[in-house]
């Protein structure tokens, strides 16, 4: 009898135990798959799109050429890294990367020398390995009209600016020029005059040709030449030059289009300027 009844209490269990494996199993593994199922959900719906890579920038906070690459580069998106080089650009480690001893300067691994400055030259180049047409189209004739406006501002509007701005600013002045001699001051006040003068003229040329009836230089949108453009036109705050009503709705219109791009390095340079010329009343 406990023979039989030990024989008959093992059949039954023999039998049941491996259904039961298997339904544990299934029941183990559709845990396991919900489980996999949910921790995929939630990875895809807290991944973000990579960022673009950041960029070295040696900079001086007070000048609007700098100003230039600091608001493109926020403008878009590229995180900048920024170091402030006041005091340093004739350092021996800096003249090592840069003998031109000149800000902005922007350090990347692909550039053939490893360094670039130049504020245009940067823009130009970022927007082209990033594929930012929106601030440079690579349509040819779109981008001939950018390169032009943005040459024609270093080439004849900035000269003008800088020899009308640079002596309230305390820049020093370019050899040669009349501000940087030993003249008498009333001459130097002379050619400061006339460079005031001067600015008029290429003005107009950026309002009547190169807007041509267009919010921006870009058109619809701010391209470089236009970043180029407003920047330069900040310096004019620090002599009280009368800008036309177009030219400060155009510096309105940028400032709110690119939002805390444009206006936090636009607060340094406007705070420079403030002080210099608080400094002057004194």
């Amino acid at each position: 009898m406990a023979k039989a009844a030990t024989k008959s209490a093992k059949k039954p269990a023999a039998k049941v135990a491996p259904k039961a494996a298997v339904k544990a199993a299934a029941k183990s593994g559709a845990k396991a798959s919900a489980k996999a199922t949910a921790k995929a959900a939630a990875t895809s719906k807290v991944a973000k799109p990579a960022k673009k890579p950041g960029i070295k920038l040696s900079m001086l906070r007070p000048s609007v050429n700098n100003m230039t690459v600091r608001v493109f580069a926020r403008a878009a998106g590229l995180d900048p890294a920024e170091t402030d080089a006041w005091g340093l650009t004739r350092s021996p480690e800096f003249l090592a990367r840069n003998p031109a001893h000149l800000t902005p300067m922007i350090e990347d691994k692909g550039l053939p020398r490893g360094v670039l400055w130049e504020s245009c030259a940067i823009m130009q180049y970022l927007a082209n390995k990033h594929g930012l047409d929106k601030f440079y189209p690579k349509a040819p004739a779109k981008r001939a009209m950018i390169d032009s406006a943005m040459f024609y501002l270093v080439g004849t509007l900035y000269p003008y600016v800088a020899r009308a701005t640079y002596p309230a600013l305390g820049f020093p002045q370019y050899a040669g020029e009349v501000g940087h001699s030993d003249v008498h001051p009333d001459k130097k006040s002379e050619a400061q005059k006339a460079a005031m003068a001067a600015i008029a003229e290429p003005l107009e040329v950026f309002h009547s040709f190169f807007r041509n009836g267009k919010p921006f230089i870009g058109g619809n949108n701010p391209s470089i030449a236009d970043i180029r453009l407003a920047a330069t036109l900040e310096f004019l705050a620090v002599i009280d030059y009368a800008l036309p009503s177009w030219a400060k709705e155009y510096m309105a219109a940028m400032e709110k289009k690119l939002g805390k791009a444009y206006a936090e390095p636009a607060g340094d340079v406007r705070g420079y300027i403030a002080h210099v010329k608080s400094q002057a009343r004194a």
